[in-house]
């Protein structure tokens, strides 16, 4: 009956370890690549392409803690990149170059700009929390093509990268690339012990009840707020990162657009899986890079003029694409690695 009973147990312990091994192999991948990309021939374009998958995979997991953890749709979180990122700008044209003073400005910026609009969205439900956190996220989208002095529409060109102690460590490709996992895996690990805990578990329970939630003493609209602040820093962290990167800001950062990017990278990597948003934000990101070269090479049986015309227009072809991965996939990426395999 022993046998029997481990034999039976024996794929669910598979199962975890498959789920477990997936953020080792995946920071281990990124730990290496510098290494590989020296060796490449292109290592410049490698870790240009990788430092921003890394970005976008911070600014995606902040989203997934509330999205995937808590239900909450917000459509304006591109807005907290673009505090992230005006904070640097700013700051460095009036001569604050330190990353000691910029981050943290980013981050008090983003935490009040989402104390504030998340205590408003909060008291909404449904399509009307969407629409309202869409308008707060455009409404700083057409602060910041007012802002003359910044650049406007046209946006502002950093002179250089971010200062650490008066340092220039960051112009360097290889020591930012560093930086960017150092903080990508920050924000993994604080993410998870926050799934983890107490705050994460009633976080979860109003996602599934919040009435049921309210019933046993809890009061949802205050780990709600809190999780919308805390997801709100590490996007303007990670729009601090992506000023950098780029060495540039514009409003763009903060486009609706971009929010739903975002939200498209949560639900491709898979809802409430921290390392599914990073591995969502790489697969989006490298499928808009390649998507046009592959397209140009499998339509080697049109003429020139219609494969260079597919390749101009590959966005016709790459919204598509994400809309049946998303229906077909169900899960997202993560859910194909939740599937049991037989034999």
């Amino acid at each position: 009956m022993t046998e029997i009973a481990e034999t039976h147990s024996a794929p669910a312990p598979s199962l975890t370890t498959r789920l477990e091994i997936v953020p080792l192999v995946l920071f281990t991948a990124f730990a290496a690549a510098p290494l590989l990309a020296a060796y490449s021939g292109a290592e410049g374009y490698v870790l240009s392409l990788l430092t921003r998958v890394m970005i976008f995979g911070i600014a995606a997991m902040a989203l997934d803690l509330i999205l995937g953890y808590g239900a909450l749709v917000s459509f304006g979180h591109a807005a907290f990149l673009g505090l992230g990122g005006y904070a640097v700008g700013i700051l460095a044209s009036h001569g604050f170059e330190d990353a000691l003073i910029q981050v943290p400005v980013a981050l008090l910026a983003s935490a009040a700009f989402a104390f504030v609009t998340g205590a408003i969205s909060l008291r909404t439900k449904g399509v009307y929390f969407i629409m309202i956190t869409l308008a707060f996220g455009q409404m700083l989208y057409f602060l910041a093509t007012s802002l003359a002095p910044y650049g406007g529409d046209d946006g502002m060109t950093l002179a250089s990268r971010s200062l650490v102690a008066g340092t220039d460590w960051l112009e360097n490709d290889f020591t930012f690339y560093w930086v960017c996992l150092l903080c990508l895996f920050g924000v993994y690990a604080l993410s998870r012990s926050i799934a983890a805990s107490r705050f994460g578990r009633v976080l979860r329970g109003t996602r599934e009840n919040a009435i049921r939630m309210e019933a046993i003493g809890f009061r949802p609209f205050r780990f709600q707020l809190a999780a919308y602040v805390i997801s709100g820093m590490m996007a303007g962290l990670a729009g601090c990162l992506l000023a950098n990167q780029a060495e540039f800001v514009s409003p763009s950062f903060m486009t609706w657009q971009r929010s739903g990017e975002l939200i498209f990278m949560v639900v491709l990597g898979g809802l409430g899986s921290l390392h599914g948003a990073i591995i969502g934000a790489a697969a989006f990101l490298l499928l808009e890079e390649f998507l046009p070269e592959i397209l140009h090479t499998l339509s080697f049986f049109l003429s020139e003029e219609t494969r260079s015309h597919l390749a101009e227009n590959w966005k016709m072809v790459f919204g598509p694409l994400l809309i049946l991965i998303v229906l077909f996939v169900r899960g997202g990426i993560m859910g194909l690695l939740r599937r049991p395999h037989h034999g």
